[in-house]
């Protein structure tokens, strides 16, 4: 029975390589979960007020900023914290949920082996990556860089894992 164009499935089949189909299945797992608590916090979001969130963050960093008052990233934080409105507040939210949700689209489809997903997959994380080489542009900021290597890693993983469900395919193994 030849494998349809939606799924190939793999049950039984011996990857060329069994460490990097688990690395890209791991990957792919902790996109999903990273999906989910980006849900989950643009959900959380709507319900803090902007003053909630300001108190919040004034209340975390005061001990930091006591104790070294030229920390960058604590006067980040503040400024973030007092340049945060209501529209913001949306728009972050709304960030946060669609972005979760896709992703958490995207992990299920491609753990089902859904060949559409592959590319669409690399597309959504050539868009991100392009994104926050953008950002990384403007804030210099080594957290943005390292969370691009490691999409572009992921990318590297489904590409491959994309090329080897291919060549099943048009193999017609099963």
């Amino acid at each position: 029975m030849k494998p349809s164009y939606d799924t190939v499935p793999t049950a039984g089949v011996r990857h060329e390589n069994g460490k990097l189909h688990r690395l890209f299945q791991v990957a792919v797992v902790l996109k999903g979960v990273d999906g989910i608590l980006e849900t989950i916090g643009g959900a959380l979001l709507l319900l803090v007020s902007p003053a909630a969130l300001h108190w919040v963050v004034i209340v975390l960093t005061q001990h930091e900023l006591a104790e070294e008052p030229d920390d960058w990233l604590v006067a980040a934080l503040r400024r973030a914290a007092d340049g945060f409105s209501m529209q913001t507040k949306h728009f972050a939210s709304a960030y946060l949920i669609g972005h979760g949700v896709l992703k958490i689209f995207l992990a299920v489809c491609l753990l089902r082996e859904r060949l559409w997903a592959f590319p669409v997959a690399l597309a959504v994380l050539a868009v991100f990556v392009t994104y926050q080489l953008l950002r990384f542009d403007r804030t210099h900021s080594l957290v943005l860089l390292l969370l691009t290597v490691v999409d572009i890693v992921v990318m590297a993983l489904i590409w491959r894992e994309y090329r080897v469900r291919t060549a099943m395919a048009s193999s017609g193994r099963s």
